[in-house]
Order: C-alpha cells, then structure tokens, then sequence
C-alpha cells in the first residue's frame, strides 16, 4: 500500500500496490500495523456496502456525533465515484477544508477519513458500488450531516444537484452550518 497525505490533516489517499500476472492481479488492502505506525484508528468495527444504480447519485456529507465519531476507510470496489472528506474538527489546522479524490474500481485507491470529518461521494457512473470499514459501530442517534452545497464548505462536486440527480430527501435539507 501507497500511503499519500494529502492537505487534510490526517485524510490519506491510499493507492494498492497491485502485484500483477497472467491471471490478474493481487494487492492488500488493509494493514492493520500500517495504519497504527502512520497515527491512523486500526480498529474495524463494521463494514457497510452502498450500491448507486444511477450516475450522479449524491450521498453525505455525513458523520457521527461524539462520543461516536468514527473514522473510515472507503473503497469504490465497482463503478467510480468522486469522493470528499471534510474537516469539521474545530481544532484543527484545516478546519472546514475538503479534500476529493476519484476512487474506481480501476484505480483500487481508497480515502482515509479521520474521526471528526464528514464523508460524502457522487457516483461518476452508473451501478456504482462503496465499501466502507468503519472504526465504530453505527449509533443512529449520532448520526449526523451538513449539506453538500453549504456555502461554507464551497466544495466542487462534478455534476451538482438538481439536474435530474438522486440525492435522499435527508441529505438536501440538512440546514446550515453552525461553526
């Protein structure tokens, strides 16, 4: 595994390092120790999939309250989809700055997304498919989000909403960001 930081602090762009043959190829995925010697939560209490039938498909930005923040790791294991950390933890030195990249199952990369960030991704094609390992389990009364337009964030998505685009009725209405 390639470990690349990038310029939210402790958001990593992590590309496989494929090993290559006439059958295919084999790559990890995941270290636990890896994570660990770079600072980065090792723990995997859930893994979640989401499948994205339409292309444009907008989901998040969302997050868990503490004292359940969680940290991800996300992986397009089919499709692609351009995917966004955003840094909401008041203390640190990128707060409210995001960071995209384009996770496909051709590029085998996948986002490390710290506890304290939210998390949100728009499907670039259609029949796209998310894997997530996520460092705690889902608490539904933690659970939380901003809204993929707040003009506090100003983050480029590729093919904004409306424009015919699936997006849940949740995710539109979340209000304003209060810093």
């Amino acid at each position: 595994m390639i470990f690349r930081p990038t310029q939210i602090a402790g958001v990593w762009l992590i590309e496989a390092e494929r090993i290559a043959d006439e059958r295919g190829h084999f790559a990890r995925t995941y270290d636990a120790a890896e994570f660990a010697g770079r600072g980065l939560e090792a723990a995997i209490a859930q893994c979640s999939v989401s499948f994205n039938a339409r292309a444009g498909t907008l989901r998040g930005l969302h997050y868990q309250a503490e004292p359940h923040a969680e940290a991800k790791l996300v992986r397009c294991t089919r499709g692609a989809i351009h995917d966004v950390a955003l840094d909401l933890r008041p203390d640190s030195p990128t707060y409210l700055d995001s960071y995209a990249a384009e996770l496909s199952a051709e590029n085998g990369s996948a986002l490390f997304v710290p506890a304290g960030c939210a998390h949100g991704f728009q499907t670039l094609v259609a029949d796209s498919e998310v894997g997530y390992q996520i460092s705690v389990p889902y608490i539904p009364g933690a659970a939380r989000g901003v809204r993929w337009d707040d003009p506090a964030f100003a983050i480029d998505w590729p093919d904004p909403p409306p424009g015919g685009r699936t997006m849940s009725a949740r995710d539109a209405a979340f209000p304003d960001y209060q810093r």
